[in-house]
């Protein structure tokens, strides 16, 4: 049990179970705050954020959204805001079970059930089953991206991931956080084995975004994944990022812009 309350931190920071902004506190207002239930019985917020309707917007993409292991869906509205506005993209945003307004605790396992509950809601909505997905993690979301990608890699609707400042394994980052927890880690039954799952994906070009300066999970952690994967890849180090601030870091969002541009290239000549 400490080991869940240290790496589902879902009640931080206060209020953050009652209290989560509205895409409309931000400016956005063609959404949808949604509950979309799962085959196992809970009911889990999300946020479908629609591209503008201006003439460039991408209105055939969307970016599924997975969030870090703190603070819920409406936390991340602002990163969903560039995406949108200045990418021409739509958004999904899920909120994990035992986070924010959704039902249910967390864990690893429920995590994956959700994931894929997003995905198939994309796939099977009349009017999203035919767009281009692209996987966006950070940090925990990261693994949950990792593994979404692998079982779902050969569905030719899924062009790309992304992922920033996730790790090798949790048994192997509970370590350089808490220590004198190294043995103890051993015993972690949230595994999230990252570095067993990315080599599987061989399919899909996949963005590394790492903040050198991340204090939670250890940069190298970042650099093995891009070394042992498979696939196409990009790395971008961010040097003066943080855990939770690379995304304010010069280049951040460009190299995304570019990553997806070289997709949708890529999509119209195949």
């Amino acid at each position: 049990m400490l080991h869940r309350a240290i790496i589902y931190p879902s009640n931080f920071p206060e209020n953050a179970r009652t209290d989560v902004p509205k895409p409309s506190r931000f400016g956005l207002n063609d959404y949808e705050d949604l509950k979309i239930s799962t085959p196992d019985g809970e009911h889990l917020s999300a946020y479908y954020i629609r591209a503008p309707k201006s003439l460039n917007a991408d209105k055939n993409t969307i970016v599924l959204m997975f969030h870090g292991n703190a603070g819920n869906i409406g936390h991340r509205v602002p990163i969903a805001k560039i995406l949108v506005q200045r990418m021409g993209l739509s958004v999904f945003m899920l909120e994990y079970r035992g986070y924010g307004l959704s039902t249910g605790s967390p864990d690893e396992t429920g995590f994956l059930i959700d994931a894929q509950t997003a995905f198939t809601y994309i796939r099977e909505r009349d009017d999203t089953k035919n767009h281009k997905i692209v996987i966006y993690g950070q940090s925990i979301g990261g693994a949950v991206s990792i593994q979404l990608a692998v079982k779902n890699q050969d569905d030719n609707h899924l062009i790309g991931l992304i992922l920033e400042n996730t790790f090798l394994s949790m048994r192997k980052l509970i370590p350089s956080i808490i220590p004198s927890s190294r043995f103890v880690a051993l015993l972690c039954h949230q595994v999230w084995a990252s570095e067993e799952f990315l080599p599987l994906i061989r399919k899909l070009p996949v963005l590394f975004l790492s903040g050198l300066k991340d204090e939670i999970v250890p940069p190298e952690h970042m650099r093995r994944l891009f070394e042992i994967c498979q696939s196409t890849k990009i790395w971008k180090p961010l040097p003066s990022g943080d855990h939770n601030t690379s995304v304010l870091e010069p280049g951040y969002f460009e190299t995304i812009e570019d990553f997806l541009r070289d997709l949708d290239i890529s999509n119209k000549e195949n």
